[in-house]
């Protein structure tokens, strides 16, 4: 696969003109993005920015220095490191890498000449950070209102379309630090979604089953923040 045809597997960088294209692609790197590899840690500065290609990034919250609960996702619909095309030089969070694949990284120079024209790039990235708030503020509520298994669910079906593929790994004790619940009960979820026939699940790989299962048993924000990715990405 040449690299434009690559680049344009990320939503963002495949609704861009021509001529923008090919000024990020001038300054795009390809690289491969592995598990738990940092975007940006609390309070340091941000360096680049990731438009994922197959690979998905999580942006997580501490709490008293120990809770660690996932805010935010982001997958080959958009760019993980907003902060910095918000003009922020650090973050409170942190992000890295959740499930493996490749990406096209920009640096901090680069991103800032992309977006002096106030061009397309500029315009979908600020689509991306509605986006974005609006997965923020449903996770606050889906977090407060809805059980494990409900979440679990949804937390599945949004990896599973950013992936765009029916396997992915996965530990339970990184999916119970992704929901803020107990590995014991996250281990008890699968158990039951796998005697549901809904997903498959063995050695950190998970295979979804049941898609459709899967979708009746999610609470509703699961399509309340799917519909404004769906907006963005056309």
């Amino acid at each position: 696969m040449g690299t434009a045809e690559l680049l344009r597997r990320n939503a963002i960088i495949r609704q861009l003109p021509d001529e923008e294209f090919e000024r990020l692609r001038e300054r795009a790197d390809i690289v491969d993005a592995e598990i738990r590899q940092q975007v940006f840690e609390p309070g340091e500065p941000i360096t680049h920015v990731y438009f994922p290609l197959g690979c998905v990034y999580s942006m997580v919250a501490v709490a008293d220095d120990r809770v660690v609960i996932e805010v935010a996702t982001t997958g080959p619909e958009g760019m993980a490191g907003l902060p910095l095309f918000l003009g922020a030089a650090t973050s409170p969070h942190s992000a890295f890498c959740q499930i493996p694949g490749q990406a096209a990284r920009l640096d901090a120079d680069s991103l800032r000449a992309l977006l002096s024209d106030d061009g397309t790039l500029h315009a979908l990235l600020n689509r991306l950070t509605q986006a974005t708030m609006v997965q923020v503020a449903q996770n606050v509520v889906c977090n407060g209102t809805h059980d494990v298994e409900q979440r679990s669910a949804r937390w599945l079906l949004t990896t599973h379309d950013r992936v765009d593929n029916d396997t992915f790994p996965i530990t339970q004790q990184f999916l119970a630090q992704m929901l803020g619940s107990r590995r014991q009960t996250v281990s008890q979820i699968a158990r039951r979604l796998q005697d549901r026939g809904l997903v498959t699940y063995a050695r950190g790989v998970m295979h979804v089953e049941d898609r459709l299962g899967l979708e009746a048993l999610a609470c509703q924000c699961y399509w309340i923040v799917r519909r404004e990715f769906d907006a963005l990405i056309g």
